[in-house]
């Protein structure tokens, strides 16, 4: 069938350019990747094996393939659903938790959406300690996935009142609960050992020579970094770095000083070292201003049609900067973490973008995306 030719007409409607052009990319599309033949059992069977995206004109600039796992294909719609349901799991494990039991995290982000979706699916109660200086939609979404949201004050992680503490000494108090401790249980670097390094490796037929990912709590570049240093000593593993994180001085000068500023990215940077990021193998870091995130989040969106968050523009930035570092001829991968959608009020906002400094360094061209 050709897919050029409208019904009823012997000739296409296109000039041939357009006509070639476009026969060329119907041809280049494998509709296999589109129907899958496998059936996954319910939500638990979403986690992982998310499609490997080429982010096409960066690739073709830069003479690199740089490829993206597309994390928001997970059932819960981001890369932390994998971390949420080893950390379940590793509680199971553990005899910490039985059927109807509650799981508490101490979460702002994407970690406390995939516990809920996961306590749904699996049959347990979920309760989630958050700063209450996070978004409304935050909290009605955690609610609406059947959570009990318990906003609490910002305070640093060696207070007493941090929300992660909270959480921890809520759980203490239950019978048949758990906290899983997204920070330093390293259940959820295991996610990314046994799945996201070994898709990797597969997807690219072993012809993998850089990844780079952002990191929060250090489960996804940890775990995918150790499983790839297995494979291939060779394979380069560097963090992307958020501005005001402590992360890229220290693995570039071994000291734990932040970058300055404050970042429009969510669920990554971070103050310490935790558990996950320990021995981690990182090869280098870059560390990335939130201009340069920004920007290439609507980049993503204007040449991809690629609908993402800030996080996402950090971690194809850092891809980008690797590329032209290393020069053609080189794989490199990361993630797309999820969609832009719990970000649309703050992120494509032109006030918020304005007030933060951001909006006069953007492309004009990108301004049509945004909203009042």
């Amino acid at each position: 069938m050709n897919l050029l030719r409208p019904m009823n007409q012997s000739r296409s409607v296109y000039s041939p350019v357009v006509s070639n052009m476009l026969q060329k990319w119907f041809q280049n599309l494998s509709f296999n990747r589109c129907f899958s033949r496998d059936i996954r059992q319910g939500l638990v069977g979403m986690v992982g094996n998310t499609p490997m995206v080429r982010i096409n004109k960066i690739s073709d600039e830069t003479g690199c393939e740089i490829l993206a796992k597309a994390e928001q294909c997970n059932g819960g719609g981001s890369v932390k659903d994998r971390a949420a349901y080893f950390l379940i799991k590793d509680a199971m494990t553990k005899g910490q938790l039985s059927a109807g039991g509650t799981v508490v995290e101490g979460t702002a982000g994407n970690t406390g959406i995939g516990l809920a979706h996961m306590c749904l699916a699996m049959g347990f109660k979920c309760v989630i300690y958050m700063p209450n200086n996070q978004s409304r939609e935050k909290i009605d979404m955690l609610k609406t996935l059947g959570a009990i949201v318990n906003p609490v004050p910002v305070v640093p992680w060696d207070d007493p009142n941090n929300y992660n503490h909270q959480a921890r000494r809520f759980a203490e108090s239950l019978t048949n609960a758990c906290w899983t401790n997204q920070f330093d249980n390293r259940a959820n670097k295991l996610a990314h050992v046994e799945t996201t390094g070994p898709e990797i490796w597969r997807e690219t037929g072993g012809k993998v020579h850089a990844v780079t990912f952002g990191s929060g709590t250090g489960g996804t570049i940890s775990g995918v970094g150790t499983f790839l240093k297995e494979k291939n000593s060779n394979i380069r593993v560097v963090l992307a770095d958020p501005q005001g994180s402590v992360l890229y001085n220290y693995f570039k000068h071994g000291k734990l000083e932040r970058t300055p500023g404050n970042s429009i990215t969510e669920g990554i940077g971070q103050g310490r070292v935790t558990e996950n990021m320990k021995d981690a193998p990182i090869d280098d870091a870059i560390a990335v201003m939130d201009v340069d995130a920004v920007n290439m989040t609507f980049r993503l969106l204007h040449e991809e049609g690629l609908f993402v968050g800030a996080t996402t523009g950090l971690n194809v930035f850092s891809a980008y900067e690797l590329a032209k570092q290393m020069g053609p001829g080189h794989t490199i991968v990361t993630c797309l973490c999820d969609t832009g959608h719990k970000y649309y009020a703050r992120l494509f906002n032109r006030n918020v973008l304005r007030d933060m400094e951001l909006l006069d360094k953007m492309p004009k061209i990108y301004h049509q995306y945004l909203h009042d």
